[in-house]
């Protein structure tokens, strides 16, 4: 019988250590939702919430650039002020670089910061249309597919129709 040696861990490569996982940012709007089962993936640094197949928020807490933390609701500009009248202090986003994005965030910085993004959890329970996108839906002003190839278009189209006759 081979016997084995015990390593301290301070004596590993650091390289070879398990990353630890960051925590994640404003949880208890995953908190809030959790009946929905959503689920997350990281994007862009941050961490994008979906509910089914729709990513409804994304949560950020970048030290570093602290200008769009918060919660950033997927919405689009047809509904930007029907939601300003519930969220008086949601804005566009500045990192994505125009003066208008249909992202829309919910600032940490606001004095109602925790009853906003609860608020919008309330509106994502309730199924509200104003929150939540398909991703990859984007569409050009001519109706065609904006940045995908007719394959990429074709493969979306494949995955439509499955959906479709699993439900």
């Amino acid at each position: 019988m081979i016997k084995r040696k015990h390593v301290h861990p301070e004596a590993l490569d650091a390289s070879l250590l398990p990353k630890q996982r960051k925590l994640i940012p404003h949880a208890f709007v995953l908190d809030a939702i959790s009946t929905l089962s959503p689920y997350t993936r990281p994007m862009f640094g941050c961490l994008a919430i979906y509910v089914k197949d729709k990513i409804v928020l994304i949560l950020r807490d970048k030290p570093k650039s602290t200008a769009d933390n918060g919660v950033w609701l997927a919405t689009t500009q047809e509904h930007h002020q029907s939601l300003r009248r519930e969220f008086p202090n949601m804005r566009s986003i500045r990192v994505l670089g125009k003066r208008v994005t249909g992202w829309q965030v919910l600032p940490v910085d606001a004095t109602d910061f925790e009853s906003a993004a609860l608020r919008a959890c309330e509106l994502v329970l309730a199924g509200d249309a104003r929150i939540g996108k398909l991703p990859g839906a984007r569409t050009s002003k001519s109706g065609k597919a904006a940045g995908r190839s007719p394959k990429q278009i074709k493969t979306s189209k494949k995955r439509e129709t499955d959906r479709n006759r699993s439900q």
